[in-house]
């Protein structure tokens, strides 16, 4: 959707969301979408799997425009997989959340599902150092009881994690699959702004906003985004 205006907004000062309580959740995302319908949007994407697993319900009943939430693709992993053996790397609140037991019993009740939670694993992802030793040695943690297990297919339930897609691929092999929500999220919202009859037909602006320090989360953001990013700072 190269027409849309996009309103970003990275929370970087309560990083990491995956190691708060629902009540945390609450609270910091219900300012977050605040400030996103003060900026007249149209639609808001829940560009986190912890959240959506946990609070998503609680959003809905709180804010009045659409929402997209983000879960892990278990469906899809579930169905793709040959061994019937999926794995999930996740924070640890996506890991213990009812969101994601219920996309387990329901999508993969006869397949085998190693759930691991993954502590430190998001914000060493927004420090930037992608290559770092302490992100291998992490990866090398949390796969090993995938690896173990025989499972072909990985699901990254993090929306930090697709950027450790090569790191992930060198400790688990090319057999394995690597799948996240992402596009299936973007299809999604498109076909609900169709819907409603509000897909931009010109346009096309970025803006890019965090509650930490901006020219630390630029830098990054462009590391990342392979693109020059230049976000504002606020407070919520």
């Amino acid at each position: 959707m190269p027409k849309e205006h996009y309103v970003f907004v990275a929370d970087q000062i309560n990083v990491p969301y995956g190691e708060k309580t629902n009540k945390e959740l609450e609270e910091k995302t219900l300012k977050i979408c605040d400030f996103l319908i003060s900026k007249k949007t149209k639609i808001i994407i829940v560009a986190c799997n912890t959240v959506t697993c946990n609070v998503i319900d609680f959003l809905r009943n709180n804010i009045r425009v659409p929402l997209v939430g983000t879960v892990p693709a278990v469906k899809s992993a579930a169905t793709i997989s040959k061994s019937n053996v999926i794995g999930i790397l996740s924070t640890p609140a996506t890991s213990k959340s009812k969101g994601l037991r219920e996309l387990i019993r329901t999508h993969a009740n006869n397949t085998e599902v190693i759930n691991i939670g993954c502590p430190n694993l998001e914000n060493t992802v927004e420090i930037g150092n992608l290559n770092s030793l302490e992100i291998v040695q992490l990866l090398i943690k949390y796969t090993k009881p995938i690896k173990k297990s025989g499972a072909d297919v990985i699901v990254l339930g993090c929306t930090h994690y697709p950027f450790l897609k090569p790191q992930i691929k060198k400790i688990v092999g090319k057999n394995v699959k690597l799948i996240d929500s992402g596009k299936a999220i973007a299809k999604h919202t498109k076909n609900v702004l169709q819907q409603m009859g509000t897909l931009n037909s010109r346009g096309g602006e970025t803006t890019f906003y965090t509650t930490g320090d901006s020219n630390h989360f630029s830098n990054v953001a462009s590391s990342l985004l392979k693109k020059r990013i230049q976000a504002k700072h606020i407070s919520l």
